[in-house]
């Protein structure tokens, strides 16, 4: 993610939260634009689908404690709410620029913006310390049964990751970077304004990097990085739902000199069962039941998710669309187990015999029927 992200974009914004938003409710605003602008609901629709990455980026970092700190604190010092101005682009230091080691997550940064900006004091951190590798995205499509069980997929990633030519010195086989003259190796470089001021900015001549490639490797072209295909097995947690975004930590790409590896975050899409669907921890099922069944009684079987039935009781006078619970034999969660719910659909026949039709048509007299009908037009009048 960039410094300017960081920056400019208001997460909470984009998620329809306040700034002081609990964990619970950001995560309830993700949800609910989550299933409005998901790419399977908006076929084709090209603002939608840039609308869902938006949101999914917003959550990544207001869902992640340490992620919102930071975020938050970086908007505190420098976004919107007045105070400290980055220069502009073409007026001398960028905010990609200062920004570079505190968006890593990394030791300096801040402190030493602050302390070089009044004379100096804290501690200089090189370009050539640990960096933490990029987060990645990936997508996996699972089956409705895999999402409640938590399956073992396997990926294919790209990311960025050490040259294998030059092992990330970004030179040519035998030979090496040298220390850059103008910063002495630390990647930084001091200007001052007046007698009271001085701003660190990244070495010019370097970049940042601290060091000189006089023979670049001609794999990287000097850089030191190369693009590089995985394939890995990742766990998808139990009880996952569609358009869910599960973070793996770890799993992203190669840190720099040492540094910690990025995280994998990967949006999970579930495919629909075809008589099965869910309602937070509870299954659901609608199970059909004949006239007479429903007008007299009778015991039902019923399946569930893992193949073995389980009887109903469906009392006489049962009206449609009636839902009765079955306990225990819904989603497994981390605090229990969900219930199965049933909803009963009263099927109503097509097509009838003259005697069937002469029996209905005895059964309407004999139960005495009034017009249900009739309140209606009370109501009108």
């Amino acid at each position: 993610m960039s410094t300017k992200d960081w920056l400019e974009k208001d997460y909470y914004k984009v998620l329809g939260v306040s700034s002081d938003a609990k964990p619970e409710e950001i995560k309830k605003a993700f949800r609910k634009l989550a299933r409005q602008f998901h790419p399977d609901q908006n076929t084709g629709n090209p603002e939608a689908e840039a609308k869902f990455k938006e949101i999914s980026e917003a959550n990544a970092v207001l869902s992640d404690a340490e992620k919102r700190k930071e975020y938050d604190e970086a908007r505190r010092l420098f976004g919107g709410g007045g105070g400290f101005r980055f220069p502009r682009s073409g007026q001398g230091t960028s905010a990609e620029d200062l920004f570079a080691n505190f968006t890593a997550g990394s030791e300096g940064g801040i402190g030493d913006l602050f302390g070089n900006l009044f004379g100096g004091g804290g501690t200089r951190r090189t370009s050539r310390g640990p960096r933490r590798g990029a987060d990645i995205e990936g997508e996996v499509t699972i089956d409705f049964a895999e999402s409640l069980t938590g399956p073992m997929v396997t990926m294919q990633t790209t990311s960025e990751a050490a040259c294998p030519t030059c092992h990330g010195t970004g030179a040519r086989p035998g030979t090496q970077p040298k220390a850059c003259r103008a910063c002495q190796g630390s990647g930084v470089q001091t200007s001052s304004s007046g007698s009271v001021f001085a701003v660190t900015e990244p070495c010019r001549e370097c970049r940042g990097r601290g060091l000189i490639v006089e023979d670049p490797c001609p794999t990287c072209a000097g850089s030191g990085r190369a693009q590089s295909a995985r394939s890995m097995q990742v766990r998808i947690p139990a009880g996952v739902t569609d358009g869910q975004r599960v973070r793996i930590k770890g799993k992203g790409g190669a840190g720099e000199n040492s540094g910690a590896a990025g995280d994998l975050y990967v949006l999970v899409h579930v495919r629909p069962h075809k008589i099965f669907g869910r309602k937070g921890e509870h299954l659901t099922i609608t199970a059909p039941v004949t006239y007479a069944e429903a007008v007299l009684g009778a015991e039902i079987s019923v399946p569930t998710l893992d193949g073995s039935p389980v009887r109903l009781r469906v009392p006489a006078g049962t009206p449609n669309g009636r839902t009765f619970r079955v306990r225990g034999r819904g989603v497994k969660t981390t605090t229990g187990v969900g219930d199965l719910l049933v909803t009963v659909e009263v099927q109503v026949p097509k097509h009838l015999t003259d005697e069937a039709k002469a029996a209905l048509a005895s059964f309407a007299t004999l139960a005495g029927d009034t017009d249900p009908r009739a309140e209606l037009f009370g109501a009108v009048r």
